[in-house]
């Protein structure tokens, strides 16, 4: 029932978009974040279909100040996308003579329906949009209810929900329908395998090694136990001096490697997770890092944190000269990531560092840029030496007077833990800031003047919660 009703919410918005003024330019709004940048290529090619003119924006954060910056502009018609819902109350008081359609999956400020303001939104019927859709998915079934031809971007609409962490061996919800339309367009092709990130791009052994979710036991963390472990195998890791991908093994060694790793996970509570669904894009060239749908999703995440997205769009788009600048960026995002994580092991005993029993507080300053912060502190949660359960709270400044934070747990936590109701809760009781996210990865954004209290209250928040527990 929810979901039929969602979908008549969507013919709704279509039919409200149709009354836009079609020679008028369409303002784009979106995300910087995999989802994001997906979600605004979908919705740019079903504008292109169509005729119409637009203009992009591609931000981090969607504040009071930018949506102050957003109402001042000549323009009637808006969209945004992966973004909106959390500043609704915000968009309605400054948007009141424009046209303005939202098409969100974030948890929604207020549910009321506001007159010039078309919300499409899962969380308004109930609809798990941590889950069940992401913000590409739901541009996804608009563009396809506004042409059926647009069916054939189901593609990007699960790009953007792996990079949104909603596929953990399979997807749920509306992700199944739209799964079913990017195999039925021949787009993806999904195979049975071990659930394992880079076999299209990294050698076999560094796969193995750096292998984190699931872990290996004696094989995660150590190149050396890697090569050993294929070598026991009778599996070469290397093709004369080259080291061999993956994608390069026999049916008769994936066979042999799939049994092995099965067996090393024999102690783990699950240990056939390491087996999974792998989504290969079928028209990408193989061993490229958009081959593989979850390598493609890191791609389009470095390009948003490397202030790149429109590399990204070209990306989704299928622009050849894009995809390989953007391939260049993955090298450049790599590269930072790794510089952040020798700044938080220089600084782990430092006092920027706050490491107890049930959390830890990683405030890195101006040491590491904001777009990146998250993604340390999603490394961090995946890691071997961070106890499962462990909340990561990441902090970092954003310009001169913003600190820009992320929240992430490690591993599976019991219970019904939403991380952005956490922080949420802190951001209320230091008396400003903006939260949001998900229940597994939220964020929020405060002034710099309030950063000491900040790390105050989340001390005493996370104290508590980490003391319930053990209760």
């Amino acid at each position: 029932m929810k979901h039929e009703a969602f979908k008549q919410e969507i013919i709704r918005a279509v039919n409200e978009f149709n009354k836009f003024d079609k020679d008028k330019i369409i303002r784009l709004v979106s995300h910087l974040d995999a989802d994001g940048i997906c979600a605004c290529s979908i919705i740019v090619r079903a504008l292109v279909r169509l005729g119409r003119r637009y203009s992009i924006s591609i931000i981090s954060q969607l504040d009071s100040a930018y949506v102050d910056e957003l109402s001042e502009e000549d323009n009637e018609y808006y969209i945004f996308t992966d973004l909106g819902s959390g500043q609704i109350l915000d968009i309605k008081n400054k948007f009141k003579n424009k046209k303005v359609l939202i098409l969100d999956h974030h948890e929604p400020q207020t549910k009321e329906e506001i007159e010039n303001i078309i919300h499409i939104n899962p969380h308004l019927l109930d609809i798990n949009g941590s889950d069940e859709i992401s913000g590409s998915g739901v541009v996804y079934l608009f563009a396809k209810e506004l042409d059926p031809e647009n069916k054939t971007l189901a593609h990007i609409a699960l790009i953007g929900a792996i990079g949104d962490m909603q596929e953990r061996g399979s997807f749920n919800g509306f992700n199944v329908d739209i799964l079913k339309d990017a195999v039925e367009t021949s787009k993806i092709i999904v195979k049975k395998g071990l659930r394992l990130f880079g076999t299209q791009t990294k050698p076999l052994h560094r796969v193995l090694e750096y292998s984190t979710d699931p872990v290996i036991p004696g094989v995660t963390g150590s190149e050396s136990n890697a090569i050993e472990f294929l070598q026991s195998l009778g599996i070469n890791p290397k093709h004369g001096t080259r080291w061999r991908k993956m994608n390069e093994l026999t049916d008769e060694e994936i066979k042999k490697l799939i049994a092995a790793v099965v067996s090393k996970r024999k102690d783990e509570d699950s240990p056939e997770d390491i087996l999974g669904n792998i989504y290969i894009l079928t028209d990408e060239e193989d061993g490229k890092p958009t081959r593989d749908a979850k390598e493609f999703s890191t791609l389009l995440n470095a390009c948003g944190r490397m202030n790149k997205a429109s590399l990204g769009i070209g990306c989704c788009l299928n622009d050849p000269k894009l995809k390989e600048k953007a391939i260049s960026a993955l090298g450049d995002y790599r590269k930072e990531i790794v510089s952040a994580l020798r700044w938080y092991e220089a600084n782990q005993d430092g006092d920027l560092v706050y490491d107890k029993n049930g959390y830890v507080i990683i405030n890195a300053k101006d040491n590491i840029s904001h777009t990146i912060i998250g993604t340390l502190a999603s490394i961090i949660s995946k890691s071997n030496d961070i106890k499962e359960g462990k909340f990561i709270l990441s902090m970092a400044q954003q310009g001169y007077d913003k600190v820009k934070i992320s929240m992430r747990i490690a591993g599976r936590r019991k219970g019904d833990v939403d991380l952005r109701d956490i922080i949420s809760k802190i951001v209320s009781r230091v008396g400003e800031g903006q939260a949001g996210g998900h229940m597994n990865a939220a964020g929020a954004i405060i002034s710099a003047d309030s950063e000491e209290e900040f790390l105050k209250v989340s001390k005493q928040v996370l104290d508590g919660l980490c003391m319930e527990e053990c209760v």
